[in-house]
């Protein structure tokens, strides 16, 4: 490797691919030790896209993030939800500590006032997290999200079907969540440093933030109650 090479690989905003990155401050704890033993910095990657991937959804995949939603929800930032396919359960988000509050619901009419609301959330810098369920994902609209979570330094969650693995991705984290007895499986597909080769089993709490409803329900009434 040449000199010059070499000095652009030691710039502090070059990640190497066999590296993983180790600054706790770009990083949010999940709330379970063995996951983040596994994640770059120890936890959930801020400033960038996580993607939860399942089968199927209610397998645990929101219990799996609401230790750091609670811890999120107590400082000064938003957590924005964009396009739940149900109505979050108010009840069960402030028994696992969310500070309602803080939460905010959007229900886009279209497609692309979905995506657009997420971008614009994302970059915004005044969300702690985005949850968002989009349909219709391209590379592109993927790239998008990834620069807006750079720009406000958000961390952003996508939800997907597990057929979208085998897809290019520009998410930071991709984990593919499937059940297990009393809790989850969870697979490394993508992190900074390479994916794991065998998945890690978490416990999760039995408690349900979300219920059937028709999708003309107020949101907003159910969350705020």
């Amino acid at each position: 490797m040449s000199a010059s090479l070499e000095s652009v690989l030691q710039h502090p905003g070059i990640w190497r691919g066999n590296q993983r990155a180790q600054t706790a401050e770009d990083a949010l704890p999940t709330g379970f030790a063995a996951l983040d033993a596994l994640l770059p910095g120890g936890g959930w990657p801020r400033g960038a896209l996580t993607e939860l991937l399942i089968e199927r959804q209610g397998i645990g995949e929101l219990r799996l993030l609401m230790p750091t939603l609670a811890s999120l929800s107590r400082a000064d930032g938003w957590l924005a939800w964009v396009a739940p396919p149900y109505v979050p359960y108010a009840a069960a988000l402030a028994a696992a500590g969310i500070d309602l509050k803080r939460l905010v619901v959007a229900k886009p009419p279209s497609e692309a006032d979905a995506w657009w609301t997420a971008e614009q959330a994302l970059r915004s810098g005044a969300c702690g997290v985005l949850l968002a369920w989009l349909r219709a994902a391209d590379e592109r609209r993927m790239r998008r999200l990834q620069l807006a979570a750079e720009t406000g330094h958000t961390w952003g969650v996508l939800f997907r079907h597990a057929r979208a693995a085998q897809d290019r991705s520009p998410a930071a984290l991709r984990l593919l969540l499937e059940p297990a007895a009393n809790g989850l499986a969870v697979h490394v597909l993508k992190r900074r440093g390479g994916p794991v080769s065998q998945p890690v089993i978490l416990s999760m709490p039995q408690a349900g933030v979300a219920r059937r409803a028709r999708r003309t329900a107020p949101v907003l009434s159910l969350v705020q109650a």
